[in-house]
Order: C-alpha cells, then sequence, then structure tokens
C-alpha cells in the first residue's frame, strides 16, 4: 500500500496534470486558431466595454466646459501614466511566465510569483500616491482645480494596476469565456452609472472623480471574488495551498525591468503630451487633444482583445522553440487586427472631422485632424501586430530599453518644437510621429529571429488594400465633403472590399465552422 506522503503527491500530480493538459502540446495552428477564436470573443466584449464607455466620455464632454473637462482629462492622462509604472509591467510577467510555471509544474515558483507581483504594486501605488500629495502635485500642474482632481484620481492608479494583473491571472488559467463578464460589462456599467447619476443630480467634477474611484474598486473587488472562485472551481486553488512558495525574483526582474521601459515608452508618449499641453499652452488646450484620444484608442480595440491571450500562447510555442509558430501566430493574428480594425479606422482617420463634430459639438471642430492624427498612429500599431510582446516573449529586453528609450525622445523633442507653434494639432502630429517611429525599430528587433518574418508577403495584398482604401475615402471627403450619411455607407463598401481581398489568408470558416449555418455565409467568406 501507498504512503500517505505518496498518495498526496500522486493526488498533486493528478491536480498538476489536469491544469496542464489544456495546453498540451498542441500544434502551431491549433494554437493560432484557439487563440483567435477566444480573442474574437473577448473583441465582442471590448466592443460592448468600449460603447458603454464612449457613451460615458460623450456626456461627460458635452455636460461640462472645456475649462472644468479639460482640467479632468489632465487628472485622467497623469494617473493613466502613473498607473503603467506602478504595475512595473508586471501584468505582461504574469502572462509570460505563469503558463511556463504551469506547463513545467513547478508550482512553488508559480504562487511566488503572484504574491511578488501583488506586493511590488501595492507598494509601488502607495510611494506615487504619497509623491503626488507631496510636492510632485503641484509640480505638474498649478491650476486649483487640477490639482484638486488629480488628489482624488490618483487613488485610481492602485486599482487600476490590480485590475490589469487581475486580467493577466484570468487569462493565464481561464478561457476567454471567464474574463468577458467581469473586464468588458460590470467596470464600463459601473462608470456610466456614475455618469448618468452625476447628470440626474446636476452634481460637479469633483463628484465625478470621487464616483470613477469607488466604481473602479468596487469593480476590482469583484474581479478578486471571481478569480478565487475560478481557482478552487478548476483545483488550481488547492494546488497552490499545498505546495511551499518559492520567489523566481531574479527572472521576473530581469524580464521586468528592461521590459518596464517599453510600457512607459507607449504610455509616455500620449501622455507626455498632455502634461506638455498643460504647460505649455491652456487647458482649454489639453480639452481639445484629449477629447478625441477615446475614439483614436478604438483603432486598438482589436489589439487590447487578442493581447490577454497571445503571450500566453506564445510563451508556451516558445517553450517548444516552436519559432515557425510563433511566426504563424504573430502575422495570422497582425493580418486579422488589421481587416477587424480597418472599419473603426476608416471612421476615425479618413471621416475623423464628421465624427468629431457629430460626436462633440462644432466647438471641437478643430480637433477633426487631431483625431486623424492619433487614429493614423494608433492603427499603425495594431497593423503591425505584437512586435513588442514577441520581443518580450524572445527575451531581446536590451533592444526593448534602447528603442523605447528613442521612442520617447523622438516625441519629447518633436512635440516640443510643434505644441509651442501648433497647440493641440501639433501634439497630435508629434504623437503621430513618435508612433510610427517607434514601431518601426519594434519591429526590426523581430528580423534575427529564426523562422520568423519581419514582413510576411503572404500578407502583403491585405496591407496594400487597407492603405488605398484609407487614402481614397480621405481624399474623397476633403474634396467632396460628403455628408456623413453618404460617407459612412461608401466607408462600409470599402471596408468590404478590404475583407474580400483577405478573407481567404484569414480562414475565417475553417477558424469558426459555426458560420457554415448561417444564410450566405459561405458564400461571403469563402
Amino acid at each position: 500500500m501507498r504512503s500517505e506522503s505518496q498518495l498526496t503527491t500522486h493526488f498533486s500530480e493528478m491536480r498538476a496534470e489536469a491544469v496542464v493538459a489544456p495546453h498540451s502540446s498542441p500544434s502551431h495552428a491549433d494554437a493560432t486558431r484557439t487563440h483567435i477564436r477566444g480573442s474574437s470573443m473577448l473583441l465582442g466584449g471590448q466592443c460592448l466595454s468600449l460603447s458603454i464607455n464612449f457613451a460615458a466620455q460623450v456626456l461627460v464632454v458635452r455636460y461640462f466646459s472645456t475649462g472644468d473637462y479639460g482640467a479632468l482629462a489632465f487628472g485622467m492622462g497623469l494617473v493613466g501614466l502613473f498607473q503603467i509604472i506602478a504595475v512595473l509591467g508586471l501584468n505582461e510577467a504574469i502572462a509570460r511566465f505563469v503558463p511556463i510555471y504551469t506547463q513545467n509544474r513547478e508550482f512553488e515558483k508559480l504562487l511566488g510569483t503572484i504574491l511578488l507581483v501583488t506586493g511590488a504594486v501595492i507598494l509601488s501605488g502607495a510611494i506615487i500616491i504619497l509623491a503626488v500629495y507631496g510636492p510632485l502635485g503641484h509640480f505638474l500642474t498649478h491650476e486649483t482645480l487640477a490639482v484638486q482632481l488629480l488628489s482624488i484620481l490618483i487613488f485610481l492608479v492602485p486599482i487600476e494596476a490590480a485590475d490589469n494583473l487581475l486580467d493577466a491571472l484570468f487569462a493565464s488559467f481561464a478561457g476567454a469565456r471567464d474574463i468577458f463578464i467581469r473586464k468588458y460589462m460590470l467596470g464600463p456599467g459601473l462608470k456610466l452609472g456614475v455618469v448618468v447619476f452625476l447628470i440626474w443630480r446636476n452634481s460637479t467634477i469633483t463628484f465625478l472623480a470621487y464616483g470613477y474611484v469607488l466604481a473602479a474598486a468596487a469593480g476590482v473587488l469583484i474581479y478578486i471574488w471571481l478569480l478565487l472562485r475560478l481557482l478552487e472551481d478548476h483545483g488550481i486553488l488547492r494546488i497552490l495551498k499545498s505546495f511551499k512558495f518559492q520567489f523566481p525574483a531574479r527572472e521576473i526582474l530581469s524580464f521586468v525591468i528592461p521590459g518596464l521601459s517599453s510600457t512607459i515608452a507607449t504610455a509616455a508618449i500620449a501622455s507626455i503630451n498632455i502634461f506638455l499641453l498643460g504647460h505649455l499652452r491652456s487647458m482649454p488646450e489639453v480639452a481639445f487633444y484629449r477629447a478625441v484620444i477615446p475614439a483614436a484608442q478604438l483603432n486598438g480595440v482589436v489589439m487590447g482583445s487578442f493581447s490577454l491571450l497571445y503571450i500566453p500562447a506564445a510563451a508556451r510555442l516558445l517553450a517548444k522553440t516552436d519559432y515557425s509558430g510563433i511566426n504563424k501566430l504573430y502575422w495570422q493574428t497582425a493580418a486579422w487586427m488589421s481587416v477587424v480594425s480597418f472599419p473603426i479606422f476608416a471612421a476615425t482617420f479618413s471621416l475623423s472631422r464628421s465624427v468629431t463634430v457629430l460626436f462633440f459639438g462644432s466647438r471641437y471642430e478643430e480637433s477633426g485632424i487631431i483625431l486623424a492624427l492619433l487614429s493614423l498612429g494608433s492603427y499603425f500599431n495594431t497593423a503591425l501586430g505584437f512586435n513588442l510582446q514577441t520581443l518580450k516573449v524572445l527575451g531581446r529586453l536590451r533592444y526593448i530599453v534602447i528603442v523605447s528609450g528613442l521612442g520617447v525622445l523622438i516625441d519629447v523633442v518633436v512635440s516640443l518644437f510643434l505644441i509651442t507653434r501648433y497647440g493641440a494639432i501639433g501634439a497630435g502630429i508629434g504623437t503621430a510621429i513618435a508612433l510610427i517611429s517607434y514601431n518601426l525599430l519594434l519591429q526590426a528587433g523581430l528580423l534575427p529571429t529564426p523562422n520568423f518574418k519581419a514582413l510576411d508577403r503572404r500578407y502583403l495584398s491585405i496591407y496594400l488594400t487597407v492603405a488605398f482604401g484609407a487614402l481614397g475615402l480621405l481624399l474623397v471627403q476633403t474634396f467632396l465633403s460628403l455628408s456623413l450619411y453618404l460617407a459612412a455607407p461608401l466607408a462600409a463598401c470599402v471596408s468590404l472590399l478590404v475583407l474580400t481581398v483577405a478573407k481567404k489568408k484569414l480562414s475565417i470558416m475553417e477558424t469558426f465552422p459555426e458560420l457554415y449555418a448561417l444564410p450566405l455565409a459561405k458564400f461571403i467568406l469563402t
């Protein structure tokens, strides 16, 4: 008979196999298909989330004056930058190492990683809050309302950082279904509820700031409860309780410290310009720039949805040294993101002026060109795919540090020159130039990868169709000044053309065989 210790070990191994089994050596074709299917579900949730958030954004912009909204935008912009610093890139470390530790049954390191990143985020968030309540807050801006709002909104930094860590844990342990409700329905719904209640009570911008903080905190508490239930249901929580923890600090820090520079650079390219506008120009200029950022960021919706599952999928392929699989995963994902994002790009780039006036009113008309510039930079980042994330998975961290520094330097130099002369429009130009330059440098870093193509010619026809389609729409709208009722159907026709060119390369019906049951789907998509 087996001893008690042997039975305990056997039970733990059975549990470990249950956790690892879903990821046991799938082919790279299956890995790509699974990734795209799961990410497509998250995309649906992301669209729902952004619709709710965008509705809240429109209500807030229309309700408050440009000065009040500018102060709120200034605070939210800095919070976004500080939140990236607070999370320390540890969400991506979780996405990379947790699947590998699970695959290799290194549960001591798995538990140690969760404890280490949690403690690091709590500490960094507390330091940032104390710094803002100290001399840093008055250094950032001298406007009374902006300082007051920042002192409230700064508590969003550790809350949002915790939310990012929870996203990464869910993506590592669960499928897309488990992420959908909390991330894409509950959080945005709470935020919209705060805005509606604000308007109903005819309250102030300060009330809105407090409401944002409380809604975000409630969402994170519910997220933690859902995660504990998920780990318990999958038997993972019992496994973690049965193992001693080991802090893999060296592995995580060697990944995080260089990777953090890229994360800060990505956030800083947009956030620095808000800071520069607030110092060099005025709060209304901040409002003209910040108001259209959420609309421009819609171009990254698809990328955000696909990113949650991409790093774990690429990490599993790397663990098997399957570089051909990484190449297929990378370019198939990039092509999907380019095609699915194109209707948003057409609306926010080619039809930017009409869209801006429609949602924000005529007083924000000059923000139309800013929206076009920001959308160009955002869509370029999406179309090139997960170059930054792939470099992190491959461990080319020194290169990331150098390129990230160059990206921020380009943004600061170009924007300082342009903002002093052209205000918010100059900030838009600087952001677009910096984003495009940064992504080209990152793409160059993928060249030495075995069996990986930094530009896969199989998808060249898709990118050419996208470029000519968007440029053609822009020229038509510029010279003919079509109303949105005429321009929108034209943009839809161009989007259908892009889909027609891309459908065979995307293998849509193979990825989603359920579509065969829909009328005309086989005719349109094959």
